[in-house]
C-alpha cells in the first residue's frame, strides 16, 4: 500500500470513529422542527423532497402554501392524488400581485386554520408551512400564534417552515435550519422560470 493509500486509510478510520460516536450519542427520538430559510433557490423544493420521503414510507402529510400556491407546482400535481396527503392552498396566491393588505390577511387567517388542525393532528407526520415567513413578516399572523401551534403540537409530528427571511424566534425554536445562498439565479440574468425545473 502506497503513502497515500495509508493516510487515505487512516483519515476514514478517523473519520468513521467520528461519525460512530455521533451516532451512538444521539438517543432522542422525537418530531423536528426545520427551517429552510434564506435568500437561495431551493426552499420550497427542498420541503417537497421530504414530503415525497414521508409519503414513500406510508405517512400522512400536510402541506399549508401560504404565497405559491396558485402557481404551477409540479411536485404537487405528481403527489395530489396520494390518499396520504393534503394541500391546503392560500387564496389569494402572490401578495406582490393583489397588493391588498386586507384581503391578504384574510386569506392568510382562512388557510392558518387549516394548518392549526393538520399541527393538532396526531395522525398527520409531517406538515409543511410553505412561505409561512412571509406571513409573519408582513403582520398577516402573530409569531406568537404559530409558535404556540408548533410547540403544541403532537410530538412525533415534523414541521417543515420554509421561506425568506426566518423570524430569529421560529430560528431559536427549530431543530435543524437551512439557510440557501444565493451565488447565482438565472431570473437575475432575464432567464424566465421554466416550467419542470423552477415550477
Amino acid at each position: 500500500m502506497s503513502d497515500r493509500d495509508t493516510r487515505h486509510q487512516q483519515a476514514m478510520q478517523k473519520l468513521k470513529a467520528h461519525v460512530d460516536e455521533k451516532v451512538a450519542a444521539a438517543t432522542e427520538q422525537r418530531g423536528l422542527l426545520l427551517v429552510f430559510t434564506g435568500n437561495g433557490k431551493g426552499k420550497t423544493t427542498a420541503a417537497w423532497g421530504t414530503v415525497t420521503r414521508a409519503l414513500g414510507y406510508g405517512y400522512k402529510v400536510g402541506v399549508v402554501q401560504f404565497i405559491k400556491g396558485q402557481w404551477e407546482c409540479g411536485e404537487r400535481e405528481q403527489l395530489v392524488e396520494d390518499p396520504n396527503l393534503e394541500v391546503a392552498i392560500m387564496g389569494t396566491g402572490f401578495t406582490w400581485e393583489t397588493q391588498n393588505r386586507e384581503t391578504d390577511t384574510a386569506a392568510c387567517r382562512e388557510v392558518w386554520v387549516e394548518a392549526e388542525r393538520m399541527l393538532a393532528d396526531p395522525e398527520v407526520f409531517l406538515v409543511v408551512l410553505d412561505e409561512i415567513t412571509y406571513m409573519l413578516k408582513f403582520g398577516y399572523l402573530d409569531i406568537e400564534t404559530v409558535k404556540r401551534a408548533l410547540e403544541n403540537r403532537p410530538p412525533e409530528q415534523s414541521v417543515i417552515v420554509t421561506g425568506r427571511n426566518a423570524h430569529r424566534e421560529l430560528l431559536a425554536l427549530a431543530d435543524s435550519v437551512t439557510e440557501m445562498q444565493e451565488v447565482r439565479h438565472a431570473f437575475n440574468s432575464g432567464v424566465q422560470a421554466r416550467r419542470g425545473i423552477d415550477f
